[in-house]
Parts: structure tokens; C-alpha cells; sequence
């Protein structure tokens, strides 16, 4: 990690790829308590995506790494592993914070080399998770965006997107803004236990419900589906009428895939909570990251049957994840000479 730090103010020292420069802050207060924020300035905010990706963008923007809403199965976990932090609870509560984002990025927008694509954001944590509420690094990225008229979109399970609903209102007038919100069950208890951080499911379909009355579409990414936990008939049915309801333009449905990092921390977590579904899952997914495609297939059948049901159409061009990258293809910008890792669509 080779990032300028701060000037310290007496913090310990952080992890040896932080290098010594870093701020690191603890707040004794109850939305933050047990969380320790590394202030960083970046040397690069704008990341190109691996070429062997099978992500449908180019360029994305992470203004935080780790995250706060502590899924257990969220596949960023690994990138922790590059700072030398821990990818289990220090995933969840170790968040690195690119303090310069907003005027970085703005920089880069106003290169001659940067030739207007689409910026995907949200891809590796979430950046509407808890931290933003604090750092307010969003609203700057957005009027940075806007200012360039730079095509965008963004993925969350952040209830606090809405504190930006002008911007993106005025954002969408000079370019393409697609916005989704990750929502892959509607069941409290599993959301209790599998995503304890984030907003509930329905408060993230209220933010649907309200970008939408404001002239902003949004999609869902039905993500995860969770095998044997979520993927019943009746827990589909329920999920695709809820997002229906919701006024949702579009649902993409994902099945959860394990990656190193992330599996091992949701397996302990199956062990602890659903101990006979163990040897399901190490069948299920005996072949690596992915479930077999005859079961990715049965899953996404099902969802789009629903959907045509409910009358839910299929994804735009515009809408997150599924944006495309748009313009002619650029030099890569000045990068982090130790980036985020391969770029992946974090909050499946």
C-alpha cells in the first residue's frame, strides 16, 4: 500500500503497509464504537478493472476499504489480506478512509487524458456504509462527476444516498446516472445474522421507492442469493414482489459465490448458525468460488419468471451494476502503484 499519509496527531503506529504517516482515529460513540478509521491520502482514486473481468465496466472509484456492514460473505474481505489486515472482524471494523478522494478525483476528471467514461462505485465496499455519514467523501465525488458531466453509477445497501438526492438529481441532467440497491432476500432473520451492518431490506427498497418518485430510476441487484437459506420458492416469490412494490426498474439476480477470504469467514459463520447445511455447502461448491451453472441457471429462470410476473422489466444500459463503460478507450490515468486488488462487485 503505498499511499501519503496524514500528519499523525500521537496515533500508534498502523499496519506496516500503511507506512507511519497514517492518522488513525477511534470515536467512543455508539455508531462508531469498536471501529478504527485509517485516514489515508490517495495517489489515485480512479481504478481501471482487471482486464480478465467479468465486470460490464471499466473504471471504478473506492473511496473506503473495508466496510462496516459485516456481511459474511462479502468477497472484498480478501483485499483486506493486501494491507495486512485482518479479513475477518477487521474487515468489518479496520476502515481505511481516502480522505482526498473528492479533489483527486475531481484532478483526474480535468486530465487531458482522461477520455469521460463510466465510473462504477460501489463495487468494492460499500460507499454509503456508516462512514460516510462522517466523512461525507460522496457528495464531493458527486459534484465532481457532475461538474465533468462523467457518466456514473452506483451499488449500495446505504439507506444514506438519499442525503445526495439533489446531487444526483442535478447530475442526471448533464449525464448518465444509474443507481441499484442490493437487496437479496426479504427474510429478517437470515438479514439479522448474514448482514448485521446494513440498513434492513425494506429501508433499502424505501430508498427505491424514493429515488424513483424523484425521477431517478433504480434497479435491484437481487444479491445474494443464499443456497438453501434464501433460494425457496416462496423466499424468491416474496423478494421479487417486495422489489416490485418497491417500483424497482429492473432485478438482477446473483447467486453468492466464495471467494478465498470471504469463504472461509462464511463457512465458520454456517458452522455456527446452520451446522447441517456444512456438508451442502462444501458439496455445492467443491469446484471453487461458484455454484455449478445448472444451479445458477435454475435461479435466475426463476427470478426472471417472477419478474415478467410482476412486471418488472429487464435491466437498462444505464443502471448499476450492469453499466457499460462509454467513450473511446483512454491511457489508464496515473494509478496507485498498489491498487485495490481486482475489482469485483463487493456487496454480492
Amino acid at each position: 500500500m503505498r499511499w501519503d499519509g496524514l500528519s499523525g496527531d500521537g496515533a500508534s503506529t498502523p499496519p506496516a503497509l500503511f507506512g507511519t504517516d497514517v492518522v488513525t482515529r477511534t470515536f467512543d460513540t455508539p455508531e462508531f464504537r469498536g471501529i478504527t478509521f485509517h485516514e489515508v491520502r490517495a495517489r489515485s482514486i480512479v481504478n481501471r478493472v482487471p482486464g480478465a473481468s467479468r465486470m460490464p465496466f471499466e473504471w471504478t472509484v473506492n473511496p473506503y476499504r473495508g466496510c462496516t456492514h459485516a456481511c459474511v460473505y462479502c468477497f472484498a474481505r480478501k483485499t483486506h489480506s493486501y494491507l495486512d489486515l485482518d479479513t475477518s472482524i477487521g474487515f468489518d471494523s479496520q476502515i481505511v478512509v481516502k480522505v482526498n478522494a473528492p479533489e483527486l478525483l475531481r484532478r483526474q476528471l480535468g486530465s487531458r487524458r482522461w477520455q469521460g467514461e463510466h465510473i462504477a462505485m460501489g463495487t468494492n465496499v460499500d460507499c454509503y456504509q456508516r462512514a460516510e455519514g462522517r466523512y461525507r467523501l460522496m457528495p464531493g465525488i458527486i459534484e465532481a462527476l457532475r461538474d465533468y458531466a462523467n457518466p456514473f453509477s452506483i451499488l449500495t445497501k446505504g439507506t444514506l444516498i438519499l442525503r445526495d438526492l439533489d446531487l444526483l438529481r442535478q447530475a442526471a441532467e448533464v449525464t448518465d446516472v444509474g443507481v441499484s440497491v442490493s437487496v437479496g432476500f426479504t427474510d429478517p432473520d437470515l438479514w439479522r445474522t448474514v448482514e448485521p451492518g446494513t440498513p434492513s431490506p425494506e429501508r433499502r427498497l424505501a430508498v427505491c421507492r424514493v429515488l424513483a418518485g424523484h425521477g431517478i430510476p433504480c434497479g435491484v441487484l437481487m444479491a445474494p442469493v443464499i443456497p438453501y437459506l434464501g433460494d425457496s420458492p416462496g423466499q424468491l416469490r416474496d423478494t421479487v414482489r417486495a422489489i416490485a412494490a418497491a417500483g424497482a426498474t429492473s432485478v438482477t439476480p446473483l447467486v453468492l459465490h466464495l471467494r478465498p477470504g470471504a469463504r472461509e469467514w462464511f463457512m465458520e459463520w454456517l458452522r455456527h448458525h446452520h451446522p447441517h447445511l456444512v456438508r451442502r455447502y462444501e458439496v455445492l461448491y467443491a469446484d471453487g468460488a461458484y455454484a455449478p451453472t445448472w444451479y445458477q441457471r435454475r435461479i435466475t429462470r426463476q427470478v426472471h419468471e417472477l419478474a415478467a410476473e410482476y412486471g418488472i422489466g429487464p435491466p437498462r444500459a444505464s443502471e448499476a451494476p450492469a453499466s457499460g463503460t462509454r467513450g473511446i478507450r483512454a491511457p489508464a490515468p496515473d494509478t496507485d502503484p498498489a491498487p485495490d486488488g481486482p475489482t469485483q462487485l463487493a456487496l454480492l
